[in-house]
């Protein structure tokens, strides 16, 4: 066996916003770590786990391994090859993953990493003799931000997320900002979204601002006018997207600690992008979240908030009929 130290400068971790390397093993961060005090506890809390994250290299070996910190809980991990799904192990509890009977000859492989728990690599294992060298993703690079709904701790794998299918369909390099409970355009967040080279941005906001009645009427609107004005100061003419709270049973006529009901929210977020295109911003787009998520599919939320594991499918299904047509403008469907 060949022991692939997780620092190897061989291994690329896209996804990632920053590594966290210790002597036990590198973790990979959705918010850079050595500025992590400058975020709210709980998200950086959900910021150290990889969703969207992918371990990648090239090599011809016919099995994939990995010792890892053990954590009780984590999703599973998945396989990848040459963009083709192998199969998932289960991580929770234990300390080491394999992947047996690859193809023969060299490809391109991903770990697509736990889209909630931590992940900790302290080695890769390969076989014997087995190459090892570096697999850059250059593929169009994509970051959306969410609230649990797009972290989607229910869905069946880390590649079965709705931006994992939306991204391996449309041939996207994912960043995932998806962090659940968290999503309340934090200035923190837009400086950290400006900052990263993207071609295309979404938002998916609103749910969690609802449900911390964080925001109010006064604030909400200009607090989305500011967050997306962050992102221009280095995005001036980057595609960006703005989609509205999905479809959330009684959130949709029970009133917020601050008044807000969703529907009343999906229509400050339409006003707030209206107002910006007005104002010169023609590359901004506005996506109403019942098209993504509407009633007909409440039976794919059994806690009426998060979808499961089919309705992340379904979710994933309609952004692409729906929104991806809007956003993803040059990229072939």
């Amino acid at each position: 066996m060949q022991i692939i130290t997780a620092s190897d400068s061989r291994l690329q971790w896209p996804g990632a916003v920053s590594l966290q390397t210790a002597a036990d093993g590198v973790s990979p961060w959705r918010i850079p770590f050595g500025d992590r005090t400058l975020f709210n506890p709980t998200l950086q809390e959900r910021a150290a786990m990889p969703a969207g994250v992918r371990l990648t290299f090239r090599t011809n070996s016919p099995v994939v391994a990995g010792r890892i910190t053990p954590v009780a809980d984590a999703s599973d991990i998945d396989l990848v090859c040459d963009g083709g799904w192998l199969g998932s192990q289960p991580l929770a509890g234990r300390d080491r993953f394999e992947f047996a009977n690859l193809p023969a000859g060299e490809h391109v492989v991903e770990l697509w990493l736990p889209q909630y728990g931590t992940f900790r690599l302290q080695a890769l294992e390969l076989a014997a003799g087995a190459t090892c060298g570096p697999a850059p993703d250059n593929r169009p690079r994509w970051i959306t931000y969410g609230s649990s709904i797009t972290q989607c701790r229910t869905a069946a794998s880390p590649t079965r997320t709705w931006p994992a299918i939306v991204a391996r369909t449309r041939g996207l390099n994912l960043t995932c900002l998806g962090y659940g409970g968290q999503c309340h355009l934090d200035s923190q967040v837009a400086r950290l979204m400006r900052d990263l080279p993207a071609d295309y941005l979404s938002l998916c906001v609103g749910i969690n601002i609802y449900g911390g009645a964080t925001l109010s009427a006064r604030t909400f609107g200009a607090s989305l006018i500011g967050f997306v004005k962050i992102l221009r100061e280095k995005h001036p003419t980057t595609p960006v997207l703005v989609c509205s709270p999905i479809y959330a049973c009684e959130r949709e006529t029970t009133k917020n600690a601050v008044g807000f009901t969703l529907p009343e929210m999906r229509s400050e977020v339409a006003q707030a992008v209206e107002i910006l295109r007005a104002a010169g911003d023609p590359a901004l787009r506005y996506q109403d979240g019942l098209e993504l998520f509407g009633p007909d599919l409440v039976g794919r939320l059994p806690d009426r908030l998060h979808p499961d594991a089919e309705g992340y499918q379904r979710l994933a299904e309609n952004f692409l009929t729906v929104a991806a047509p809007k956003l993803f403008k040059g990229l072939n469907p």
